[in-house]
């Protein structure tokens, strides 16, 4: 059986163990880094399953990291921070993190949120019955998990792609925040409604002709979300 493995980058030895010795006692594989450099050479030797990532170090910080990771990688990323205000982790989730903790954080939560990151990452490769779908310029081909428009690419990570997912496979449908936190971050989701803005808003940015005006992803005030279909 595959043992997950996981990098924790944190500048605080203290932490490191800590989370080490929970994660080893929980089945999983770790490696530790101390600064964003170090992180990036064991990520391109290692290729975790996962990376946790303190957002403030010296030298090259989280937000940096995160940054470059994204310009070649898919790998999920859970971003820390001893601050909690919200541009923070707008900040984390527009430079492609897909989860954040604030520190002081329980060990079970950041446990819990690991192993939804891994399952999201393993739910992502189930190929839907219907093969594609459809719209305008827009199509999505579930088999290929290739969406283009107008015939060109369009690059997605992987909570991306479960989003736009969901939405498609129910074109036409109002979907609720609550039913897109648990269908595509996982059931211990239903209250981090800025992650959800935020990955439309990332959707948006690559999906719509004008993202101020959506053609695709229509906002339902107060409710959720309706991909619109022709």
């Amino acid at each position: 059986m595959h043992q997950p493995r996981i990098l924790i980058v944190d500048d605080d030895p203290a932490i490191i163990k800590f989370v080490r010795a929970n994660l080893k006692a929980e089945g999983f594989q770790t490696f530790s880094a101390m600064d964003g450099f170090e992180a990036l050479q064991i990520i391109e030797k290692e290729l975790p399953d996962l990376v946790i990532l303190d957002m403030i170090m010296p030298g090259m910080d989280g937000f940096e990291v995160c940054r470059r990771l994204r310009e070649w990688s898919q790998i999920p990323i859970i971003m820390l921070s001893a601050w909690g205000n919200v541009d923070d982790k707008v900040t984390c989730l527009e430079l492609g993190a897909d989860d954040y903790l604030t520190k002081p954080f329980s060990i079970r939560e950041l446990i819990a949120r690991i192993k939804s990151t891994l399952r999201r990452t393993e739910l992502s490769q189930v190929i839907p019955t219907r093969p594609s779908f459809t719209t305008g310029d827009f199509e999505i081909d579930f088999a290929a998990r290739r969406v283009t428009i107008g015939g060109k690419e369009v690059i997605l990570t992987r909570t991306e792609y479960q989003l736009l997912q969901e939405l498609t496979l129910n074109a036409g449908k109002v979907l609720t925040h609550t039913h897109l936190l648990h269908e595509v971050w996982g059931p211990e989701y239903g209250e981090e409604r800025q992650y959800l803005h935020q990955f439309v808003k990332r959707l948006r940015a690559k999906i719509e002709p004008n993202p101020a005006e959506p053609t695709y992803i229509a906002t339902v005030l107060s409710v959720g979300y309706q991909f619109k279909s022709a």
